[in-house]
């Protein structure tokens, strides 16, 4: 997917039509749209006859790029829990696991890198309903295994807001909610991890259209992702207008909610009323 927004991003500036692009590499405009869109694999003859379409002659950029389209097809760790996950959910997990820096904010339920294990069963039996035990628990230990990130040794800033609702609307039992308040509490003095809470008290703010999560990379050249999930499928936004916006909501959404120390004080407190 990155690649795509890549070479589209390229084509675009040159001025070069899908189908004059498709007619280089011997194939339709929709394929291009495709392979714009991160659609479909990558051979590396249509990489690097794309790139001398669009004039890109520098042999480093070229060697990036045709690393990448390797690596794009390459299947990733993720791709074995794909019978219990929705179609569109492992592209996020791909992008999420090559960001260096993950933004969010979260209405409904603690973000899934932030979950306990108990709270992520809580959440997932809720969220596929009628799932056998056996698949409630792959998907809650694909959710485990994703977290790692946060502890790797090049792991990415994780910069969170809470919006209050998340927390006090509760999944599983007591105990379930009070040592998931816990554990935000701890994770939130990771030297890596930003986390803040929106209080009911401060009313509207600038996350009114829901959750979002965008993702940046470490290559410079490579644009920020905007993850919007629906209910039956997932919305990618890269255009640098659509980002800026998001971007944009969450500085606000930052500056309006308590910091990080006053944020954890307002989860002890929750978590003395729970």
């Amino acid at each position: 997917m990155l690649l795509g927004s890549h070479l589209r991003r390229l084509r675009e500036a040159r001025g070069i039509t899908r189908e004059a692009a498709g007619y280089s590499i011997r194939a339709s405009e929709s394929k291009i749209s495709r392979m714009e869109l991160g659609r479909v694999s990558f051979k590396t003859r249509d990489v690097e006859d794309l790139l001398t379409l669009y004039g890109i002659t520098d042999e480093a950029e070229r060697t990036s790029l045709v690393s990448l389209a390797k690596e794009a097809n390459v299947a990733g760790w993720w791709h074995s829990y794909s019978d219990v996950l929705p179609s569109w959910f492992p592209i996020y997990v791909g992008l999420e696991g090559a960001a260096h820096l993950i933004r969010v904010f979260e209405v409904q339920f603690v973000h899934g890198l932030l979950q306990t294990e108990a709270y992520a069963h809580a959440v997932v039996r809720r969220g596929m309903k009628g799932a056998s035990a056996a698949d409630v628990d792959r998907r809650v230990a694909l959710r485990l295994e994703r977290q790692k990130c946060l502890v790797a040794e090049n792991a990415p800033e994780f910069h969170i807001i809470l919006d209050e609702a998340a927390l006090r609307r509760p999944y599983g039992d007591r105990e379930v909610m009070r040592g998931q308040l816990q554990h935000l509490i701890d994770v939130s003095e990771r030297p890596n991890v930003r986390l803040q809470v929106m209080p009911f008290s401060f009313g509207g703010h600038s996350g009114e259209s829901g959750s979002f999560t965008i993702l940046s990379f470490p290559e410079s050249d490579l644009s920020d992702v905007v993850y919007l999930e629906q209910l039956t499928s997932a919305l990618y936004l890269d255009k640098r207008e659509d980002v800026t916006q998001y971007e944009n909501a969450l500085k606000e959404l930052q500056q309006d909610s308590p910091g990080p120390s006053e944020s954890r004080d307002l989860l002890r407190g929750l978590l003395q009323l729970s």
